[in-house]
């Protein structure tokens, strides 16, 4: 075999290994679709049987407490236990023995994304309808549907809290913004650099799975997908993705779209790449990561690299004025206020930065040491494939900001807990802090109040 040879074979090979369509499979886009959508229920119900395995996902809001704008907040712990144990039994054990008595709770292990093989950006269906009334443009997969139910996600379309006019309160008034309004709404609000930045945060750009090539995921060809698709209204929808910094596919883990509220006050980006600075986030997320990071493709799908001096500068400066939504029972250090904290309220800050070990990551008025910290998770069970994603170590993982948690569900890097109490249960057991009933009770119930 030629020189020549090798090197087209090795290049086919990088392309493979990175789960690229080659080619010289000379499959058309025609059988492309009719191939995925044949396989679309098989997956689609193996995603739907773990979830039910794992989760009870019924409709349970906790009584009285509600997202900044209304939205019921899901209340009670959804991950199921192992049979025949207790969480204050499962507590008790060393990491040793719920290894060797295989008694992780399956809701406790990474959670893959909706087809974790074929991997991709997948939204939620309220952002597919109202992004296609307003602006025509189709985020459907055929390949795939998101995969949990949206009382479970964030309140949507979610309000807009300005740094710089915290007197308009909800800035959006209500509505998704797009390339179709945002100038109706901001143009007497936004100096013009801070607009320029909103305008690039909902013009679309290609992405790996909404281009307009043939190996698309997109019925038709597709303008792409902007940063605010994911990062609604500067705040999320839960929509997800594969990090695409890691290999092999195994390994990669499902990302959850984090908040872009109080990225003044942060200084860490990427749940795990522990990038500097929102102009690096935003540059890198052009580049890298809506292809996968994958630059082999990303010219033949039309890459848009952001011009740093103008462009990055601009689209951060209308990200670093996205306030927290507000919390009325905090002061300005980020205490409760005893005269407006209800008894189980104060309990539960007192375990907060006492026995529940929260605040030693958590710390100051926005909850964030903005460091990364590893958990180390991997202690509590065996290496194990669940629906293509290998279940393995996580890795260090930052340290994210608390304020105005209770309008982020899911929960951790990767959307495995459905709910506050989920989160506490996790964190009693991985950090070993052993707390009662209650104290978990009043927990859940101060962190509400961030």
């Amino acid at each position: 075999m030629g020189r020549k040879s090798k090197r087209l074979l090795s290049v086919a090979a990088l392309l493979a290994g990175a789960g690229l369509m080659i080619a010289a499979t000379n499959e058309s886009f025609a059988d492309l679709v009719n191939r995925l959508q044949r396989e679309k229920p098989t997956f689609a119900k193996r995603q739907s049987d773990l979830l039910a395995a794992r989760y009870d996902l019924s409709n349970r809001p906790a009584p009285g407490v509600t997202m900044s704008k209304g939205k019921a907040i899901q209340a009670g712990v959804r991950v199921r236990l192992p049979a025949g144990v207790s969480w204050d039994q499962l507590a008790s054990l060393s990491p040793e023995e719920i290894r060797d008595r295989d008694l992780w709770p399956a809701g406790f292990y990474p959670l893959p994304h909706p087809h974790h093989e074929a991997g991709g950006m997948i939204f939620p269906q309220p952002t597919i309808d109202e992004t296609k009334r307003q602006t025509q443009r189709d985020l459907t997969r055929f390949d795939l549907d998101y995969d949990l139910p949206q009382h479970m996600l964030p309140e949507f379309p979610a309000p807009i809290y300005l740094t710089t006019r915290p007197d308009l309160g909800d800035v959006s008034k209500g509505q998704l913004v797009t390339l179709a309004n945002y100038y109706g709404i901001f143009k007497d609000v936004l100096n013009p650099k801070q607009l320029e930045g909103l305008r690039l945060l909902v013009t679309p750009f290609p992405q790996q799975q909404f281009n307009q090539t043939e190996d698309r995921r997109a019925l038709t060809a597709n303008q792409g997908v902007a940063c605010f698709d994911c990062h609604t209204n500067g705040h999320t929808n839960a929509a997800t993705h594969t990090v695409g910094d890691i290999r092999p596919n195994e390994h990669r883990h499902r990302i959850d779209t984090p908040s872009l509220r109080g990225v003044n006050v942060q200084r860490l980006f990427g749940s795990q790449r522990a990038l500097k600075t929102v102009e690096d986030f935003t540059e890198f997320e052009q580049r890298a990561a809506y292809f996968d990071g994958d630059q082999v493709t990303a010219a033949m799908k039309g890459v848009n690299p952001l011009e740093r001096g103008s462009q990055v500068h601009f689209m951060s400066e209308f990200q670093s004025i996205l306030d927290f939504p507000p919390a009325p029972k905090l002061d300005v250090f980020g205490k409760l206020i005893p005269a407006k904290a209800t008894e189980s309220e104060l309990r539960g800050e007192a375990v907060f930065n006492g026995k529940g070990k929260c605040a030693v990551c958590h710390s100051g008025p926005y909850f964030t040491d903005n460091l990364m910290h590893n958990l180390q998770v991997e202690r509590f069970f065996k290496p194990k494939m669940i629906n293509g994603r290998l279940a393995s170590a996580d890795g260090p993982i930052k340290t994210f900001t608390l304020r105005g948690i209770k309008d982020s569900p899911p929960y951790l890097h990767d959307d495995r807990l459905m709910t506050l109490d989920d989160t506490v249960e996790f964190f009693n057991i991985v950090l070993g802090t052993r707390l009662t009933t209650e104290e978990k009770k009043d927990l859940v119930a101060y962190l509400y109040t961030l």
